[in-house]
């Protein structure tokens, strides 16, 4: 194996931050940037190097902050510039990096852009976003906005629809417009002068989006500008990027990843995550995870960007419920699948993420109809009574697949709110904070806190978990997750059980050999049988031919 040097972030674990929900310093019951600084000691210890912070921009906070009216200032409900700036040199002190979460798709309708485009067809920013003829009754098209609604809202002072893949207050910006591109790249630029160390871009494979065609994703000139951003904004520099890409597949990841650096470091891509979701009804319920299949998606992803790009590794994120209650057992196996499916991602090659108590193992929230704030939750109830639903058929959907699930407050300790504030949560607490919090699993040894610990411990102490390529080991095996990793001179074999009931090691004595570098529970009682949820790593030198 060459010894080039390696970008900073292909040895990185990122945690993102919602910020909103994290810690609350002034006590109105928002998190707030203060709130983020004070907890830089805990995210310390826990061994990160990196932050993904979602949006803290100035915004009318129609979409929790993923509409932005001025990409250079804070929002009030967080913070200030001033603390912007405190937290990078604060996290900078600790070795840590702050990745901002760049939404470049869409702007606030109350932006200044979109303001002044609503003035004239003649505005110079008029051609910022995408308008087009029509009637008052006669949208463009029948595009569908992915919070429910026509994609087309009628301007009647201009006698023209502007178009919006999400909220009406989220008009989509116009990537056509070379000047646009120019004042995005501008405050990328202003931003990393700041100091931060990259971005994560939301919804990138929209930038390419042609409405008259009716393409929302992947179209013809993404990749044209997205080599233009790189070559813009990020040659030369250390900053790491992550395009959020829903429609990615391991050939388009090739070229967003590629390691000549053309385009971005990574992207996020949810073919895994698409797995268990109900055909025609992705938003409404989940079913059994087709676990084969589950093997052979990360698999692929695995083996065919080897040495070709690289792999972002992650279970959730401020969008997907918590994984503990989607995949695993958030009851009597709680621990231990939250510790097995933090081994299974961290062995694998990629970069790892930790959305915000998932290292507590952290659950679904058990709420009212009441208790939900995200504005995908009004329209999913509207369109499910719509359809003949019941309030116990829309409340289950709810429960399992729910944005929210992943927004209750971070779970500190057993005080009041959960530690999380001095004030009213804007969102309830999830009640299980008496048994979940972050106090009492780093006071306990055997947490699922401290297994994630070890976990980043171990990949930056060996490089194999970096550079070894994978392979997948008992594809047709119904309840095991087992694969190597392999390198010049060290060989890893990862094993898991996916499930909650103990099982024969079919891999024991030959392939379960070498040294036990890890196991979930506090011992191994017997090495040719793997407990409920039950995960190890085993090393051993291994010499190439």
């Amino acid at each position: 194996m060459n010894n080039v040097a390696q970008p900073w972030w292909k040895s990185a674990v990122i945690y993102q931050i919602y910020p909103r929900s994290f810690m609350d310093a002034n006590g109105d019951g928002i998190g707030d940037l203060p709130g983020v600084i004070s907890k830089l000691d805990y995210l310390t210890d826990l061994g990160i190097n990196a932050i993904w912070l979602s949006p803290v921009f100035r915004s009318p906070q129609d979409d929790n902050g993923y509409d932005v009216s001025d990409y250079r200032d804070i929002d009030p409900l967080f913070g200030t510039l001033a603390d912007m700036d405190r937290l990078i040199a604060e996290a900078k002190k600790r070795g840590i990096r702050i990745i901002l979460d760049m939404v470049l798709n869409h702007s606030s309708d109350e932006h200044r852009w979109f303001l002044e485009a609503k003035k004239s067809r003649d505005n110079p920013y008029h051609d910022y976003y995408i308008w087009r003829d029509g009637k008052p009754d006669m949208p463009p098209n029948d595009m569908l906005s992915s919070f429910g609604g026509s994609a087309w809202e009628w301007v009647p002072a201009l006698g023209q629809y502007y178009f919006h893949q999400y909220s009406v207050k989220q008009p989509d910006l116009n990537w056509e417009n070379p000047a646009l591109r120019q004042e995005l790249y501008q405050i990328l630029r202003w931003w990393a002068a700041r100091g931060v160390g990259g971005f994560r871009l939301d919804v990138v494979d929209h930038f390419g989006k042609e409405p008259d065609k009716k393409i929302r994703v992947a179209g013809p000139r993404l990749h044209e500008y997205i080599r233009e951003l790189s070559s813009e904004v990020l040659r030369g520099t250390e900053l790491v990027t992550v395009g959020e890409a829903w429609s990615a597949t391991p050939e388009s990841a090739k070229l967003y990843s590629n390691p000549d650096g053309s385009e971005l470091s990574m992207v996020f891509q949810f073919k895994h995550i698409k797995l268990d979701r109900m055909p025609g009804r992705e938003n409404r319920a989940l079913v059994p995870l087709p676990f084969l299949q589950f093997k052979q998606v990360l698999g692929r992803w695995q083996t065919e960007l080897y040495g070709r790009g690289w792999n972002s590794l992650f279970w959730e994120n401020h969008d997907l419920p918590r994984c503990v209650s989607r995949w695993g057992d958030d009851g009597k196996y709680r621990v231990e699948c939250a510790k097995m499916l933090a081994v299974l991602l961290f062995g694998m090659q990629g970069t790892p993420y930790i959305y915000q108590g998932q290292e507590l193992g952290m659950t679904n929230a058990d709420y009212a109809l009441e208790d939900y704030r995200d504005i995908g939750v009004f329209n999913h109830i509207r369109e499910m009574r719509a359809d003949g639903f019941n309030e116990e058929e829309i409340l289950y959907s709810l429960h399992t697949t729910s944005r929210d699930n992943a927004r209750t407050p971070m779970q500190w300790s057993t005080a009041e709110n959960a530690g999380f504030t001095a004030g009213k949560p804007w969102i309830r607490v999830n009640p299980n904070y008496l048994d979940i919090n972050a106090a009492a699993q780093q006071a306990d040894p055997d947490s699922v806190w401290h297994c994630y610990q070890k976990l980043i411990a171990l990949r930056r102490q060996h490089p194999v978990f970096q550079r070894g390529y994978f392979e997948l080991l008992l594809e047709k095996d119904e309840a095991i997750f087992a694969y190597t990793r392999t390198d010049a001179d060290t060989q890893l074999l990862v094993l898991c059980n996916f499930y909650g009931e103990a099982i024969d090691n079919p891999l024991y004595p030959e392939n379960a050999a070498g040294e036990l570098l890890f196991v979930s529970y506090p011992n191994i009682s017997e090495p040719q049988r793997l407990r409920p949820y039950e995960a190890r790593i085993y090393r051993k030198p291994y010499k190439t031919e």
